[in-house]
Formats: C-alpha cells, structure tokens, sequence
C-alpha cells in the first residue's frame, strides 16, 4: 500500500512539473504575438496610404492610359511557414492550400519560382511536389519582418528579369486567424493587380487634385513594388502571429489533458490513503476487541478449580 501511495505521488509530482512547463508555453506564445500583431497594424496603415496613391495614379492618367494585363510567363509563389514546434499541422496545412490552389488556375506559366520561409515548410512542399528555389528563414523577431519582406521582394524583382513587375504573377500562401481561435490557410494574388487597385474614383474627394512630377511608369513601378513589400510584409506578420495562436490553443489543450489527469491521480491518491487508515482502524479494533476475551481467560480456569 506505501508503496502504492509513493508511486502515485511520484507520478502526480511529475504531472505538475509538466504543467508548469506548459503553463510557461502558453504565456510565450501568448506574448510573443503581441509585437507581430502590432506590426501587422502598422503596415495596415502604410498600404492604406499605398491604396489611395493606386487611385490617384488612376484618376490622374485615366482608364485609357492604364497598362492592360499581359500574359504571365513568371510565375513567383511565397509560402510562409514555420521552424518551431508545437503549432500542430501548420506547414501541411499551408503547402496543401498551395497545391490546391495551383490545380484550381487555368493559366499554367512558362516559369515557376517557389520562395520559402521556414525549413520545415520547405519539406512539406517537397511532399506535395513543389520545389522550392530559395529557402529563407523565418524571422526571429517582429523587428526581422522587414529584412524578410526586402529579401523576398529582391528575390522577386530578380525573376522579372528586367521586365515591369506588373507583367509577373504572384501569389501568397500563408495562414491567418479565423473565428474561435481557429486558423486559416489563404493564398492571396498580388500580382497582376487587382482591378479594384487601378480604378479611378468618379469624383476626387478633396479639392486638391491629384498630380505628379515623375515619369507615369517609373511612379506606377515604385508603387507596385512597395504594394509588394506591404502585403508580403503584412502576410509574414500574420503567419508568425497565427502560427503563436496555434501554438496557445494546442498548449490550453494540453494544460486542461494534464489538469485532468492530475485530478485523478489526486483521486486514486485519496481513495489509497482511505484505504490505508480504514485498514489501520481495522486492526487497533480488532486487537482491542481481542484484549477482553484473553484477560478474562484465567478467571474461567481459577473458577473451575
């Protein structure tokens, strides 16, 4: 029975350990999205600014002189995924929407360039059958976001080969935070760009017209690269922070698997030490119970005589 009660403790100590361990985990997670969803909002901001300078460029030119879309020969793909552990199925989930994604499209380019963040999405891909062509790793921290951004946008404006990067097509695969707490894999068009970006209002909203000094298809290049580091930017803060969102929910699953299993023990430990007193009990009342009857044994036997 000690004996019983002593590994049943070792186990319940063991368990609480273990908790306080995850207990640690979910805290982390929960402060490292912090920065990440800060810089999400700030880069919100920017692209706000980046919208209207599209619409201004469009109603300052005019529909006709707008660039027509040209057939993709480029095709460039970004996939953000994640290097840590305990996020559940996280780079499975974004390299099947990737490969979902590209069945879906009835355009198939001339050239395809897979850009990567994260190792362990790099394999993911490998299994679905994408090859990824450079392999960049996530950032450590929110202040790491821009240099990835820049990179990748580098990367990109390499594949056009000189040509406009409005000519390319690109596309963004990442996950992004859904109700409950839940977590959803997208993949997002940049390029070409949305007809929504290049259409030009009815009436300008200010008395101040729009107007610029430099070439139309340098400041239409200018506009399109910084639309590309905006959104690349803002995607890579929502994958880290979505990532750090699965992270907590798989973390709460775990402290509430380990609350339970620690009640039982607590249980098993209680209904043990009732054992062991109720036993206990048992033996001082049956020795007491044994005492009368051995003192009144040799009055029987002297009576006798």
């Amino acid at each position: 029975m000690a004996q019983d009660l002593e590994h049943l403790a070792r186990r319940a100590h063991t368990l609480a350990s273990i908790r306080g361990i995850v207990r640690t985990m979910k805290t982390m997670a929960a402060i490292n999205a912090a920065p990440y969803e800060h810089a999400a909002g700030a880069i919100e901001a920017f692209h706000a600014a980046l919208r209207r300078g599209f619409s201004a460029f469009a109603f300052r030119m005019g529909t006709q002189a707008l660039p027509a879309p040209a057939p993709q020969r480029q095709q460039v793909l970004l996939a953000f995924g994640s290097d840590h552990g305990f996020c559940g199925n996280y780079n499975e989930l974004v390299a099947r929407s990737l490969q979902q994604w590209l069945a879906d499209q009835t355009h198939v380019a001339r050239r395809r360039l897979v850009l990567c963040v994260g190792a362990r999405l790099a394999a993911a891909l490998h299994e679905c059958g994408l090859q990824p062509g450079h392999v960049l790793m996530p950032p450590a921290s929110a202040e790491g976001i821009g240099r990835v951004a820049a990179e990748l946008v580098a990367h990109i404006e390499q594949a056009s080969r000189g040509e406009p990067l409005a000519a390319l097509g690109v596309a963004l695969a990442y996950t992004q935070r859904s109700e409950h707490g839940g977590r959803l894999p997208v993949v997002r068009t940049l390029l070409p760009l949305a007809p929504t970006l290049l259409q030009a209002p009815r009436r300008w909203p200010s008395r101040a017209l729009p107007d610029f000094a430099m070439p139309p298809q340098a400041l239409l290049a200018a506009l399109v690269r910084n639309h590309l580091f905006a959104s690349v930017f803002r995607a890579a803060a929502e994958a880290i922070v979505t990532e750090n969102a699965a992270r907590l929910a798989l973390m709460q699953q775990a402290e509430k698997s380990v609350d339970e299993r620690l009640d039982e023990l607590r249980r098993q430990m209680a209904t043990q030490r009732q054992d062991e007193i109720t036993n206990e009990l048992m033996d001082i009342v049956i020795g007491h119970v044994g005492e009368p009857e051995r003192a009144t044994l040799p009055q029987r036997a002297g009576g006798g005589r």
